[in-house]
């Protein structure tokens, strides 16, 4: 099992990147995924999950309104879309993935961290 995210970089406040996250060695699609962040400093913390079968997903606070997280399952590929980003979204970014069934096990999961983790990548945003 192996996560793997990409797509890092530096960008300027109010921009956007996508970052994608491939598996290699399992179908994502039979998987809750998240992505988490952590912050020079911070706890980790969850930014964007998506249940099993896309039923149930969840936004921290923060990010409502501007990050989204979607499939593509014919590429075994979960992304997450950023859009008008600011300092506070500067942290390394990290995939993540767990096979929990229901919906209060994956909001548990979103916020306590998942099964199976990739290594992370890096958003700067900046001026």
């Amino acid at each position: 099992v192996q996560l793997q995210a990409s797509g890092g970089g530096l960008v300027q406040p109010g921009g956007s990147l996508r970052l994608p996250c491939a598996a290699y060695g399992f179908t994502l699609e039979h998987y809750a995924i998240g992505w988490f962040r952590q912050a020079p400093g911070k706890e980790r913390e969850g930014v964007s999950c998506i249940s099993r079968g896309d039923r149930n997903t969840y936004d921290a606070e923060s990010v409502k309104g501007r990050f989204t997280v979607s499939r593509d399952n014919a590429k075994n590929t979960v992304y997450l879309q950023m859009n008008s980003l600011k300092a506070e979204d500067t942290a390394v970014y990290y995939c993540a993935a767990s096979n929990v069934v229901g919906r209060d096990n994956f909001l548990a999961a979103c916020y306590y961290g998942m099964d199976y983790w990739g290594k992370g990548t890096q958003v700067t945003v900046s001026s």
